[in-house]
């Protein structure tokens, strides 16, 4: 858990740090959207091909591979002042992400027993949330008290401090894994893009993704509309309340199942992006910041549970892994270049509104899938 906290702390605090870098050295509006669009590409392409090897390798040298490769990758970004040489290390990133996120969150789920899969998995999305919540107020910390060189260095020490605490983890790697051959296998894309026994969490994944990729990407800038000055207070209590619930989350998911812990963590999500849209005032952004917290910081983590909780045989976790994160980096880059194009015609606060419809769809359709099933946890016998 920790060493992936440290995979997303230095990966995300780029994030909002890129477009103004390459809008210094001259690229189009254009080729900004293409900084998210091109990685989130790159992501999509790898994982397929990592969901492979899950199926017949084991699990410690797939991760550290995948840490090097992010860790190298980050430190080319100063080394071009070319627009088109930037966007290809941008791709290589995307490549290298889809890797590193469908590798450690598989070999996570082989370390947690099978009965507290919704706890453990919930601990581990720990470093996914508190990554995606401090990693980017901290980057844009940085990039306006130094240079875009010395972030690149500082994210790049947290890629070593990950790879070293990676290496020292106890991984476990199923028997199905390595009882499997290579010639055994068949590979195709589209089945290793696909897990069809868990693409229904993984498209609500998709769904509130699609909503979550507006806050994302114009957060700053809606802050700075508002002129509200401490914006980093939505991330403090995020990350707080999403530490605190998420392990009461993952305990009722392990009693009760996934569908009515969903439902009501998108309802508080969606109140939480309509708060932050009428926010005005410091205590606003806290308040949406809490909401945000306990909503959209239990419901990712759910959702990856009840995504591989749904998976079988075993040796399909590592595709169904891939899906998953492959819903998240779709979401949020197909959001965040939509909502781009609409933000010539609509105010910040509207984008907000419009996307947390996605939000209403996702729910719409649990609720609906709740109608035609019992709870996945129950025995398959027992589904209709």
């Amino acid at each position: 858990m920790v060493g992936n906290l440290f995979i997303f702390m230095s990966f995300q605090m780029l994030i909002p740090t890129l477009p103004p870098y390459i809008k210094s050295i001259g690229a189009s509006g254009t080729e900004i959207g293409l900084v998210t669009a091109l990685f989130s590409i790159g992501a999509v392409l790898s994982r397929p091909f990592i969901g492979f090897l899950l199926e017949y390798r084991a699990r410690k040298p797939l991760v550290l591979i995948g840490a090097l490769l992010l860790l190298l990758i980050t430190f080319l970004y100063p080394l071009s002042q070319v627009v088109v040489i930037f966007l290809g290390f941008r791709l290589l990133h995307g490549l290298a992400w889809g890797w590193s996120t469908t590798v450690n969150g598989t070999a996570a789920v082989d370390v947690v027993p099978n009965s507290r899969l919704g706890e453990g998995m919930g601990y581990y999305g720990l470093s996914i949330t508190i990554g995606m919540i401090i990693a980017p107020s901290l980057g844009i910390f940085l990039f306006q008290v130094t240079s875009f060189e010395n972030l690149v260095y500082i994210s790049g020490a947290l890629g070593v401090i990950a790879l070293i605490l990676l290496g020292t983890v106890q991984y476990q790697t199923p028997d199905e894994v390595l009882n499997a051959k290579r010639e055994d296998l068949k590979f195709t894309y589209l089945g290793s893009l696909v897990e069809k026994s868990g693409w229904f969490p993984a498209f609500v994944t998709l769904m509130v993704c699609l909503g979550y990729g507006a806050i994302v990407t114009f957060i700053v800038i809606f802050a700075e509309e508002r002129r509200i000055d401490q914006i980093f207070l939505f991330y403090l209590f995020n990350a707080i309340l999403a530490s605190f619930s998420r392990p009461v989350a993952g305990k009722w998911f392990d009693r009760k199942g996934p569908r009515g812990l969903v439902i009501v963590t998108i309802a508080v999500t969606f109140i939480g992006m309509w708060v932050l849209s009428f926010a005005h005032s410091n205590l606003m952004i806290a308040v949406a910041g809490v909401l945000f917290g306990i909503g959209f910081g239990s419901l990712i983590p759910t959702l990856q549970s009840w995504t591989l909780s749904m998976t079988t045989p075993s040796n399909r976790r590592g595709v169904a892994n891939g899906m998953f994160f492959s819903s998240i980096d779709l979401g949020i880059g197909i959001s965040g270049f939509v909502f781009g194009v609409m933000a010539q015609y609509f105010s910040i606060a509207a984008l907000f509104q419009i996307s947390s419809l996605f939000l209403i769809i996702a729910l719409i359709l649990t609720i609906m899938q709740g109608r035609k099933s019992k709870e996945v946890r129950q025995p398959k016998e027992a589904i209709s």
